[in-house]
């Protein structure tokens, strides 16, 4: 299963340097733009490692540390800090809340991921894997459940992309009833428009007909929006993977 990174800043271009950094590895980057999201995407995702700001707005670094070291779930995950200070007393206040690692703004990829694999195992990505299979741009199997991860705009060529990966991969999994199951998770999408309506009810309806059980998983700001479409009101949605994977697991 990929190592789930979680990077937490309000720098885009930080937070481009972290996903490039940890690219060639079999990592899911999770991003959020400062520590009340960073807060909220710790206790959904579980990740396995935390790159995490100091200064940002709404929530600093230093303020969702300390929260998370409050909360019995998420107290033991790994914290590497960016700091743009290199002084003692800076250093010393990061140490005592129990960060792993720290690092000074501005930094290398290389620099980010030796301090990251004192942490944790990183496995090369698969590349050859990836580049023959297109429709790995998309899926992803999660043990025994496929996953489709919609991208952050949904476009008409989107749509075509996705619907053509997806008769496929249905066919894939009605060959074995024990994985005959869908998530499609729209975690990433940045709007709820028209196109993504269509990618949902597109899905959904080809799971239907070839007796693959789906889950949908978004965030919850994008499920209060999803329930203002007709089509999509009455569809139920999950806020984390494990609630996803629990609801699969249990139908028949």
């Amino acid at each position: 299963m990929a190592l789930k990174v979680l990077t937490v800043d309000d720098s885009k271009t930080i937070r481009m340097i972290v996903k490039k950094a940890f690219r060639p590895y079999d990592c899911e980057i999770v991003e959020s733009e400062n520590g009340v999201e960073g807060l909220a995407a710790a206790g959904r995702e579980k990740p396995d490692l935390i790159i995490l700001d100091i200064t940002m707005p709404v929530m600093n670094g230093i303020e969702m540390l300390a929260k998370m070291k409050g909360e019995n779930s998420l107290k033991d995950i790994p914290v590497i800090m960016l700091t743009a200070e290199s002084g003692r007393d800076n250093v010393l206040k990061i140490v005592k809340m129990g960060v792993r690692d720290y690092i000074v703004k501005p930094f290398k990829d290389v620099d980010l991921i030796e301090r990251a694999r004192n942490i944790v195992k990183l496995e090369p990505r698969k590349e050859s894997e990836s580049a023959e299979d297109p429709s790995a741009k998309y899926f992803t199997m999660d043990g025994d459940i496929q996953r489709l991860v919609i991208p952050e705009k949904v476009t008409r060529p989107v749509i075509l992309e996705v619907e053509g990966h997806l008769q496929s991969k249905i066919k894939e999994m009605a060959m074995s009833a024990a994985r005959n199951k869908l998530i499609l998770d729209l975690r990433k999408v940045t709007e709820t428009n028209v196109s993504l309506i269509k990618v949902i009810i597109s899905t959904v309806q080809k799971c239907q007909k070839s007796n693959t059980s789906i889950r949908i998983l978004a965030t919850p700001t994008m499920s209060s929006e999803l329930k203002e479409f007709r089509e999509t009101s009455d569809m139920p949605i999950d806020h984390t993977v494990e609630e996803a994977k629990n609801a699969l697991q249990l139908k028949p």
